[in-house]
């Protein structure tokens, strides 16, 4: 089986992405107003090249190693917590459809990557439309929630259920086949233009579609092979971690503006402590994201596949990203006093963050079953997707 990749680009694109930063921060607010990015912010990420971080490289992308897409998709939602949201779902769709599909299909869509040509999906795969079985492929139907950044995309990734068989699938199609619903009205997130979208009765042949599930990769080495739910594991840790780090890093700099004033509160031993703590929990979750994913990727090198109880602690892993950056996130607006009901950054990064928290992957649910295997409760325990199935 494939080794892993780490790509040399890393470096490159990581300073791409330092000189392009400022524009993402001077246009979030531009962006928020608009519902989407603006057209500066979508050329300068199209421009840095990152939309080719998970694509494979034999088809033009970077294939980065998941360690390499965690700082990446951290790095984005630094500059910008929508922008790193919008950066993560189409990078992540993007490369899993090059990975997980054939040469057919990657033939059409990729055409020369590295060149920018190559075809950007946004969509979603946690809720399941409809579909039927048919001559060379499926009709698909169905309403889906969450198209994060399809205003840059050029095609849609959905799911949808075979009636006949149960199967859940993953379908790509041209962005024109489906119909948007602009109704993005919401706390956080403003900018991801995360709207619905619907399609009726719509032809996909088999050449454009995968098993929901899948491991099964037809381009690009062993990352491919973590599937789609710990490939959103990854991307989501990457966020969680930028934000948090932005979080606190605002909120140091506003201390430093505060400090000296008359009763200022930041000049407390109370502060300093809830700072600290802050501070450790956020380094505390990225050390053992990147100690997961060190061992993952380890896993993938020699040709395996993830273990259980390493699916498990990649999913534990992402939600205590999500909950550290949330306990930072209260730090942070607890003591930034009024300064944090004021447009500005750290208003806008508090209501991204707590929209974030909100996706399917750092629920309850997934704690629940994390808990529920690791206690040794349910030994025989798989996962299959978003759930934790028992073995019979």
């Amino acid at each position: 089986m494939a080794q892993l990749h780490t790509s040399p680009e890393f470096e490159a694109l990581s300073a791409r992405l330092d000189d392009i930063a400022p524009l993402l921060q001077e246009q979030a607010a531009a962006s928020e107003e608009l519902g989407r990015l603006t057209d500066e912010v979508a050329a300068a990420l199209w421009g840095s090249g990152a939309f080719l971080t998970s694509i494979p490289r034999e088809l033009g992308g970077y294939e980065f190693a998941p360690r390499q897409i965690i700082d990446t998709v951290a790095r984005v939602a630094y500059a910008d917590a929508s922008a790193g949201w919008v950066f993560m779902a189409l990078q992540m769709l993007t490369g899993t459809t090059a990975g997980l599909l054939g040469p057919a299909a990657a033939a059409e869509l990729f055409p020369d990557a590295r060149n920018g040509r190559h075809a950007l999906f946004a969509g979603q795969g946690t809720k399941m439309g409809d579909a039927v079985r048919v001559d060379g492929g499926h009709r698909i139907s169905g309403h889906w929630h969450f198209a994060s950044g399809v205003s840059m995309a050029s095609h849609i990734h959905t799911s949808a259920r075979c009636a006949e068989t149960g199967e859940a699938f993953i379908f790509a199609l041209p962005l024109e086949q489906v119909t948007l619903i602009d109704n993005w009205d919401v706390l956080g997130l403003r900018a991801t233009a995360s709207i619905d979208y619907f399609c009726e009765d719509v032809f996909v042949p088999d050449t454009h579609s995968h098993g929901i599930a899948t491991t099964d990769a037809r381009h690009g080495g062993a990352l491919y092979r973590v599937g789609l739910l710990n490939m959103a594991c990854i991307i989501h840790t990457g966020w969680a971690l930028g934000v948090g780090r932005r979080l606190l890093d605002e909120l140091r700099e506003l201390a430093a503006k505060k400090s000296g004033a008359p009763g200022a509160t930041v000049d407390t031993d109370h502060f300093y402590a809830e700072y600290a703590q802050a501070e450790a929990k956020l380094r505390a979750a990225r050390a053992w994201a990147m100690e997961v994913w060190a061992g993952n990727e380890d896993a993938l090198d020699r040709g395996g596949m993830l273990s259980t109880e390493q699916e498990t602690l990649s999913r534990l892993a992402l939600s205590n990203a999500t909950w550290s950056a949330h306990a930072v996130g209260q730090t942070a607006y607890k003591w930034a006093g009024t300064a944090g009901l004021r447009s500005g950054a750290l208003q806008r990064f508090f209501r991204d963050l707590h929209a974030g928290t909100q996706h399917v992957t750092s629920g309850p649910l997934v704690l629940q079953n994390c808990g529920k295997w690791l206690s040794g409760l349910a030994p025989e325990g798989r996962w299959v997707f978003l759930d934790l199935q028992e073995q019979g």
